[in-house]
């Protein structure tokens, strides 16, 4: 081989050798710091517990980026960085939605619970609630037994008859 032949070959190689370097992309370093910030945010939140599977494919998907990073494949490495942070972000959305599930139940479950003490304190006291009023009510008899009422007011029922005496619905 002459050393011109040398040399041309030498070139040929670093050129491709360039081009090949040149089909990579530059190092994703904001993906693969977007992905670890939306994993520890993720990983702070209810996502650990409402949403496990999803943050460990997050997880998961950083560590392979970063392999990739570390063997210059950036494109690869990009990828996998973007994956992990849309990992990250839906199990921070199944987390926060577990959560409000939760507290919706919570909320369902102190709802009845006063509804049952409302009712079984109106039983106690022989009074129920005027639904059209909402005054206390005097059962069967229809008069209001508010605190501080000093007479007793008839609580009207809608087409009732008159009394014939009255005038009065009963």
């Amino acid at each position: 081989m002459t050393p011109r032949t040398l040399v041309l070959s030498g070139t040929v190689v670093l050129a491709f050798g360039a081009l090949g370097c040149a089909t990579e992309g530059p190092k994703p370093t904001q993906e693969m710091t977007r992905a670890r910030t939306v994993i520890e945010q993720a990983d702070k939140g209810n996502a650990q517990h409402y949403a496990a599977a999803d943050l460990q494919r997050a997880h998961d998907e950083l560590r392979n980026a970063e392999k990739a990073n570390e063997a210059r494949r950036y494109d690869e490495s990009r990828r996998h960085a973007e994956a992990a942070e849309a990992d990250a972000d839906v199990a921070m959305a199944r987390g926060n939605a577990g959560e409000a599930q939760a507290s919706a139940h919570e909320v369902r479950k102190s709802n009845t619970t006063l509804q049952s003490e409302t009712d079984r304190n109106a039983g106690d006291t022989g009074t129920a609630v005027s639904p059209d009023a909402g005054t206390p009510v005097s059962p069967g008899t229809g008069t209001d037994v508010s605190p501080g009422s000093t007479t007793p007011r008839l609580d009207p029922t809608p087409g009732a008859p008159a009394t014939p005496d009255t005038g009065v619905p009963r």
